[in-house]
This record gives structure tokens, C-alpha cells and sequence, in this order.
């Protein structure tokens, strides 16, 4: 199943910055092993904005939640995923 899920972050400006680095790290660590394994098939920078557009393959949708509660920058994220369906018209 594929999904368009939109992320916007928005960590506190009073959050030490050692752990939102820290965080970062582990963020980026866990998003490249999920494109890795084909999960997380493209991330799209939305520019100027701390946003991403992003793809997943995925079997379901409680697989698509577990994952993106899994993204260390979960708590500071508003999510929005739309399930995509092949168009009639894509060759």
C-alpha cells in the first residue's frame, strides 16, 4: 500500500540544542533504514519549511502508524497521510 504522508516539525525554540541534535541523529539513522529496506521509498524537502514530503510502501496501515510513531521526532511532528491509489491513466 502506498501512502503521501506530509510531516512538519516544530521543535521548541527553548529545546536544548544538544538534544535536538542528538534526536536529529537518531532521526536521520532511522529514516535511511527505512529506505533502505524499500518501507520509505522518496523524501521530498518542502522548501522553506521544516517539512517533508515523503512515500511509503507499506502493508498496512497500523505498519504505517507503528513506523511513523517510531520516528524519534515523532512527538514534535504534525503528521497528514493520504493512501494512494493507481490512476488509470499512469503508464
Amino acid at each position: 500500500m502506498l501512502f503521501l504522508v506530509r510531516m512538519d516539525v516544530n521543535i521548541p525554540h527553548d529545546f536544548p540544542v544538544e538534544k535536538a541534535n542528538e534526536i536529529k541523529a537518531r532521526e536521520k539513522a532511522y529514516s535511511q533504514d527505512l529506505q533502505r529496506d524499500g518501507r520509505w521509498k522518496s523524501i521530498w524537502r518542502v522548501v522553506g519549511e521544516y517539512a517533508n514530503y515523503s512515500i511509503f510502501d507499506v502493508a498496512s496501515n497500523d505498519e504505517l502508524h507503528q513506523l511513523l510513531q517510531g520516528l524519534p521526532l515523532f512527538p514534535f511532528m504534525m503528521i497528514s497521510v493520504t493512501p494512494l491509489a493507481q490512476h488509470p491513466s499512469a503508464i
